[in-house]
């Protein structure tokens, strides 16, 4: 009789092994993530790279400026900025996650104590229970489902931390950009007072000749009407003065005092030192951290997909528990040792009307887009490096033109003044070659400013100085070089 229950229950587990053995081999494939091809690079920059004598790398490249204010003003912005804040909640919460997904491939470990006493049988007496327990359940990784979450939460907390990186050095740009516009604001609304001044002498001298009958009344109405428009561009001009001082009151948290104190005391402008920019484009496009950011998304995506597929494989759970038990009964005690292994549990997807199908459809669909966005940042990096160079350059080459147009109003104006002195020339002429000179001192004072503009640019686009180091190891890319990229 012991033989045939004992022949029942190895077919009963010969079944269930068979069974367990079919569903293990109708189900799908391993979980895999999907790759995707790096974003293609130009060999080389179409622009000219610009060539300084006093060159600087990325990370120093502020203090090289010599400039306390910009410095001041920078701290207190970074200190104050929202995006910078809400950058570091992100970490935080990547850092959580990540931690929480490296805790699924441990067991998870509880203690427990428990006292009883209580008469629950009249003959027995008093029954007094004490225990202590160790528990501990484990999901075993059968096909690395859980290795697949943490790298991805890895490569989220990884993107979080270039995020923040990213936001520092836009920030750092944007504060420049404000500190250089109202640098430059100054002395620009005080030639365009001084052409004011001008345009208002023309009108009393063009006064003083339709008194003396020498020019028609047209002319003095020219002259008020030009005389009104270079007022009214000064005070356009010293109204961009005050908005330029109130963005950078809104970017540090400072005062409005305390910015203009430090506009006015900030070094004079003159030429920015210039960056040590990478020849190759890849070097450069590497150290931006939007990029690497792309990168890790891409990553986090693909793990997701791989997530999703995991989800149709069974999975294996083992609970177990240990500990010492005392009992109680009418003054009798006995110690003891409790322990179990189990339930071993292994639940196998069967049925679910396509929402798996569906979940991994939606992860695939979630990863081309990362994909794109990927190589959109990519593209949009290297146009941003190309244009800060042709603004670069165009500025060099308009810095020149603008060195001898200045000499040649300087020597009409020379001219102008000489024959004044003889008798030769009238004080409208003067006037006239006065804002010649003044308006290339604008032009001078423009490009200066743009020329400091589109350094800080390159510095923006050429990724800020930041190294993917800082953000530490982390799992491989799933970008692989294209087919034509390896095999020239």
């Amino acid at each position: 009789m012991k033989q045939l229950q004992n022949s029942a229950l190895c077919k009963r587990l010969g079944a269930i092994a068979t069974s367990a053995a079919a569903l293990l081999l109708t189900a799908c494939t391993l979980p895999q993530q999907p790759s995707a091809p790096l974003a293609p690079v130009v060999a080389q920059w179409q622009a000219p790279l610009p060539h300084q004598g006093n060159t600087r790398t990325l990370q120093e490249w502020w203090q090289a400026q010599a400039d306390p204010s910009l410095l001041r003003l920078q701290d207190a912005a970074q200190s104050a900025s929202p995006h910078l804040s809400l950058a570091l909640s992100a970490i935080a919460q990547a850092r959580a996650s990540s931690a929480a997904a490296r805790a699924t491939l441990l067991p998870q470990v509880g203690a427990g104590v428990s006292l009883s006493r209580g008469e629950s049988q009249p003959d027995l007496g008093v029954t007094s229970t004490a225990a202590a327990s160790v528990q501990a359940s484990w999901e075993i990784d059968l096909v690395g489902a859980n290795q697949l979450v943490k790298d991805g939460a890895q490569a989220q907390l990884q993107s979080s931390q270039a995020q923040w990186h990213d936001a520092r050095v836009a920030l750092a740009a944007e504060v420049a950009h404000a500190y250089y516009g109202a640098r430059a604001c100054q002395p620009l609304a005080q030639n365009a007072r001084t052409v004011s001044q001008s345009y208002d002498e023309t009108a009393r001298l063009t006064g003083q000749l339709l008194a003396a009958g020498m020019v028609p009344a047209a002319n003095l109405a020219l002259a008020r009407s030009a005389a009104a428009d270079a007022h009214s561009r000064w005070l356009e001009q010293s109204a961009q003065c005050d908005m330029g001082i109130k963005a950078l009151v809104a970017l540090s948290a400072l005062s409005e005092a305390q910015v203009r104190g430090l506009v006015g005391t900030g070094s004079a402008v003159q030429g920015a030192p210039g960056l040590a920019l990478g020849s190759l484009p890849a070097q450069t496009i590497a150290q931006r951290p939007d990029v690497f950011s792309a990168e890790r998304d891409v990553f986090k995506a693909a793990a997701l997909v791989a997530g999703a597929q995991a989800q149709r494989w069974p999975r294996l759970t083992i609970n177990g528990s240990i500990g010492p038990a005392q009992f109680g009964i009418a003054g009798v005690d006995k110690n003891l040792t409790t322990w179990s292994l189990g339930p071993v549990s292994l639940v196998v997807p069967v049925f679910d009307a396509g929402q798996r199908q569906a979940n991994i459809d939606a992860a695939q669909s979630n990863f081309e887009s990362k994909v794109a966005l990927y190589q959109a940042r990519v593209r949009g990096a290297v146009r941003e490096v190309e244009e800060a160079l042709v603004q670069l350059q165009l500025n060099t080459d308009r810095s020149e033109q603008a060195q001898r147009n200045s000499r040649y109003a300087k020597q009409v104006h020379d001219a102008v003044l000489a024959r004044q002195r003889q008798g030769m020339a009238t004080g409208l002429e003067v006037q006239e070659a006065r804002r010649g000179l003044l308006a290339t001192e604008a032009q001078h004072i423009g490009l200066q400013w743009e020329g400091r503009r589109a350094w800080v640019s390159l510095y923006r686009a050429a990724g800020g100085g930041w190294d993917s180091a800082i953000v530490g190891s982390g799992p491989a890319s799933v970008l692989q070089p294209a087919h034509s990229d390896t095999h020239p």
